[in-house]
């Protein structure tokens, strides 16, 4: 399959994208007389950005009470240069765990964790802690949101 970049995108798929970035169930109808384009030309469209895997999927977000109910913290890890692979692995496999992103700098890796409770975030962070190849692990709860751009 090809994978698109957004900067090889036209203007059309590149604005549909947007539309469907502010309002993923937006219907076809509605999208098509945002674009000037029409309903079979939008279906069209996003099927190929789907093929493309420009477009991996479909989601939700939830509201500001409910998303605030989780605890949320970045942790910065130092792993064992030879078990990162398997460090990574085993993190990628705790649901709490939501991004993991391998950065350069001070740590190997940092992690977005949500958890209901703080009981559950210290249990995850032991948990962490007690992987093998995890040399030391930095945390830092996230008090409040200052700004989210969900569109690129």
């Amino acid at each position: 399959m090809k994978f698109a970049r957004l900067d090889q995108l036209d203007a059309i798929d590149t604005k549909l994208i947007q539309l469907l970035q502010e309002n993923g169930r937006e219907s076809v109808a509605v999208l098509a007389r945002k674009l000037s384009i029409a309903r079979t030309t939008v279906i069209a469209r996003i099927s190929r950005l789907e093929a493309n895997q420009v477009i991996k999927g479909y989601s939700i977000r939830l509201g500001k009470e409910a998303a605030d109910s989780y605890i949320q913290a970045f942790v910065g890890v130092i792993i064992t240069p030879k078990l990162i692979r398997e460090v990574e692995a085993k993190l990628i496999k705790i649901a709490e765990v939501r991004l993991l992103y391998a950065v350069s700098g001070e740590f190997d890796n940092v992690l977005l964790l949500k958890a209901a409770t703080p009981e559950r975030l210290n249990t995850i962070l032991e948990e962490i802690g007690l992987i093998d190849g995890i040399e030391r692990t930095t945390t830092s709860i996230i008090l409040s949101k200052k700004i989210e751009k969900d569109h690129y």
